[in-house]
């Protein structure tokens, strides 16, 4: 419902830089970690989207808030007991930005909080 207002905001004479404001890391993020997507962006529908995956969770210690690919979220699945995940839009030509959906995935067994790695 929020995308779909920022959306009928711009066509009744918004302002495309009030809901084009991708930060420059984002932007950079989606260029190398992205996953594309099929559908056109909604605002300048120049440009396929890219999607962003992030994961975050108590549990998951210095693995929390990098991004992954889908496939690895099976994965991450059957290692931690729960972690929330965030899908962003991304569109690396007008700097459309939104968060699609947000879930939580695990196996619903805690786990104690990783070690910090040492160093070598």
């Amino acid at each position: 419902m929020q995308r779909r207002a920022a959306l009928l905001g711009l066509v009744r004479g918004g302002f495309q830089d009030d809901i084009c404001d991708a930060d420059p890391m984002l932007l950079r993020t989606a260029k190398y970690h992205g996953e594309p997507t099929e559908r056109d962006c909604p605002v300048c529908r120049r440009t396929r989207l890219t999607h962003l995956t992030y994961t975050f969770g108590a549990e998951m210690g210095e693995l929390s808030g990098r991004v992954r690919s889908k496939k690895e979220l099976e994965g991450l699945a059957h290692e931690f007991g729960a972690f929330r995940v965030y899908v962003v839009e991304v569109c690396r030509d007008c700097h459309w930005n939104h968060l699609v959906i947000s879930y939580v995935l695990g196996d619903g067994n805690p786990r104690a909080l990783p070690r910090r790695r040492g160093r070598a």
